[in-house]
């Protein structure tokens, strides 16, 4: 019987939410060179995928965490399966935006938290966590305890993990880079040879140069 972790992994790559391209590399907001482009939102137009995260992110909450006062979404990727997860769950749900408003209230989180609530907040890719981070911040700065933050897949990349232990969150993932791995040359998706790429970009996705760079210096 197959994981969560491999099956969802599978899962995303058939419905392209996550890209490999060892060849011919994405360019990241970051200004990285990355051989994977992942995008979960892709994951909301498929009604057996969208179930399956929202019940195993509310399982792994209820296991690890118990039900929470409250659920945070992380704007814009984890809005809509965080409010999914609230309602499986039957309790109040915000999100938090990257910055706050520019008008009216200003509002950084959009819904209503109460001082003293634990909060479970949503995530839907982690990479370096900074983003994720933030919004845990943001969530603190409302008074709120935040118990843990759950997410449909991570890179696993050393700066994130050093990132929530730092900030004192524990995170727990659904799906996660391994897995994918597994699941993409194990179905052909991928050659051993990007098997090796794609390991040696994890761990040092800020400084791994494209072999196709390589050959044209």
């Amino acid at each position: 019987m197959k994981t969560v972790e491999r099956l969802l992994a599978e899962k995303l790559l058939k419905i392209r939410a996550i890209i490999l391209q060892p060849n011919n590399p994405f360019t990241w907001a970051s200004g990285w060179n990355s051989p994977i482009y992942t995008d979960n939102r892709k994951t909301l137009s498929y009604p057996d995928i969208r179930s399956l995260i929202k019940v195993e992110l509310s399982r792994v909450i209820l296991e690890k965490f118990g039900r929470p006062d409250a659920v945070a979404g992380v704007a814009t990727g984890a809005i809509a399966q965080g409010a999914l997860v609230a309602d499986i769950l039957g309790v109040p749900y915000v999100y938090v935006r990257s910055a706050p408003k520019d008008h009216g209230l200003e509002n950084l989180i959009e819904g209503n938290l109460t001082p003293g609530m634990k909060v479970v907040v949503i995530e839907d890719l982690i990479s370096t966590g900074k983003s994720s981070l933030k919004a845990v911040e943001a969530v603190r700065a409302a008074g709120c305890e935040v118990v843990g933050m759950a997410a449909i897949f991570t890179y696993d990349f050393p700066v994130a993990k050093e990132a929530f232990e730092k900030a004192g969150v524990e995170l727990l993932t659904l799906s996660n880079y391994n897995a994918m791995l597994e699941a993409a040359l194990d179905s052909n998706y991928i050659s051993s040879t990007d098997m090796e790429t794609l390991k040696q970009w994890r761990h040092d996705p800020a400084g791994w140069i494209p072999a196709s760079a390589s050959d044209k210096e």
